[in-house]
């Protein structure tokens, strides 16, 4: 009977309440503890209106009518319900925003530190925001609003916590000002920070990968994005350079020595960055393929056998590496089989196996514009009609500059970023297509609009004389 009394009280006393407020300026100061001491975890019926004018106002974005409630329940009866901290969080945020003077401010900042402090006390066993979730939440809006602290240590121990735990439940928000922290923190003192650095970039890059590649995940789309600005944060920040990650990491080989996954981040970082040529990375490789083979292990090895010219064995690790690879890390198996056509045209001179591992790679990864510059190589630096009398295969033999210049157009069309490179080979290489006397003297090869170059390449194009 008194619960339902004070539910019609509330209904009648709310609508009037939230009408009555007038927009003021209230005086903030820091919350300290009253005078007398409070029960916290008593809640009266005032705390309950309270909590339903925060409610209501912070749903139709009445920041300044939700304030004082917010505050009274936040000093009186902190434990009433979950609302004083997600609603909390808005209105403290929106007066930070609001406000030009500095005292106040930092006061309204402390507030919201306060906030989060609380939150954890009485609402931290909550299984599906735990306590290193609030922690994240905290060092989100640490570095939102304490502009003052240019490194945010705290901060950085705040997030560095959430996202060691939460993993891909991190909110992508959460590994964004982790970067931030991370990088300027290192920025800050190389010498001290570059260890930590590239342990932090090892881990958010582990964190975005495994919710970029969850199909399910509604971020994943996003979390590709930030990943690509992350990897390019890192890559530019200069802690990437070669020498510095032998420095760090040359100690480290023999340290983890028998330790399988922390060679192979060490692998990780050292193949993410370019530094592939590295005896330090070689090291790495072959003493993890010892103990587990796997994917990074095997195109290490790979990569160290093309150095030593064992051309063959570097293509069997790659093939190693590729069956190690789990199916969705879809732009490893890429790489790995684009390696391969690479040592199959570069060293071993075998055009046909380079084509048919590069088509491989396009089908993991169709925007390739490097697989079809090298197709175009390819189908260039070939001679299709080598068996034919010399004076007929002079002429059948620049049919092969047509097949090339296709395939250099389709690298700048599927990957914009090959275009300066594709325009030059597409100039240089149409200068040699056949002439239009050339191929009047082969009238029986050129009749039509289309032909098939011969030989391996075997493949249908469009005759074209040289201009």
């Amino acid at each position: 009977m008194k619960k339902t009394l004070l539910i019609a009280i509330l209904c009648v006393l709310i609508p009037s309440l939230v009408l009555a407020k007038k927009v003021k300026k209230e005086e903030v100061v820091a919350v300290e503890e009253p005078a007398e001491q409070v029960d916290e975890t008593i809640v009266t019926e005032e705390c309950l209106m309270n909590v339903s004018l925060i409610h209501e106002s912070c749903k139709n974005k009445q920041y300044a009518e939700a304030y004082e409630p917010w505050l009274s329940v936040f000093k009186t009866c902190p434990t009433a319900n979950k609302v004083i901290y997600t609603r909390g969080a808005d209105i403290l945020g929106w007066k930070i925003e609001q406000t030009t003077d500095p005292a106040e401010k930092k006061a309204l900042v402390d507030l919201l530190m306060q906030m989060y402090d609380k939150r954890i006390k009485y609402f931290g066993d909550d299984p599906k925001y735990p306590v290193h979730y609030i922690l994240g939440l905290k060092g989100v809006d640490y570095c939102n609003y304490c502009t003052d602290d240019t490194l945010k240590l705290p901060a950085y121990e705040w997030l560095k916590t959430a996202i060691e735990k939460l993993g891909s439940s991190s909110q992508l928000t959460m590994i964004q000002k982790f970067n931030e922290v991370s990088t300027n923190l290192y920025k800050s003192d190389p010498t001290k920070y570059a260890e930590q650095y590239i342990s932090d970039y090892q881990k958010m890059s582990e964190v975005l990968s495994a919710i970029a590649n969850d199909a399910t995940n509604k971020h994943a789309n996003t979390a590709k994005e930030v990943k690509s600005f992350v990897d390019e944060t890192f890559v530019s920040s200069g802690v990437a350079d070669c020498k510095k990650l032998d420095e760090v990491y040359a100690p480290m080989v023999q340290q983890y020595a028998n330790d399988v996954d922390m060679l192979g981040k060490i692998m990780y970082i050292f193949r993410k960055v370019g530094c592939t040529e590295s005896e330090i990375y070689f090291s790495a490789a072959a003493t993890s393929h010892k103990l587990k083979p796997t994917s990074e292990s095997a195109a290490g090895c790979g990569k160290m056998c093309i150095k030593k010219g064992e051309y063959n064995n570097a293509v069997k690790y790659y093939e190693e590496a590729i069956k190690l690879t789990p199916a969705e890390d879809k732009e490893d198996i890429a790489d790995d089989y684009y390696m391969i056509a690479y040592i199959y045209y570069e060293y071993l001179k075998n055009f046909p196996l380079s084509r048919q591992n590069l088509k491989k790679s396009l089908e993991f990864q169709p925007d390739q514009g490097r697989c079809y510059l090298m197709m175009g190589i390819l189908y260039a630096s070939s001679e299709p009609y080598a068996d034919q009398p010399p004076a007929k295969a002079a002429i059948l033999n620049k049919t092969r500059f047509w097949v090339a210049v296709d395939k250099f157009v389709k690298a700048k069309s599927v990957d914009p970023s090959v275009t300066e490179t594709a325009n030059k080979f597409i100039a240089d290489y149409s200068r040699y297509f056949p002439t239009k006397e050339e191929m009047f003297d082969l009238p029986n090869e050129f009749k039509g609009t289309t032909f098939t170059v011969g030989g391996w390449i075997g493949e249908s194009t469009t005759i074209r004389a040289a201009k």
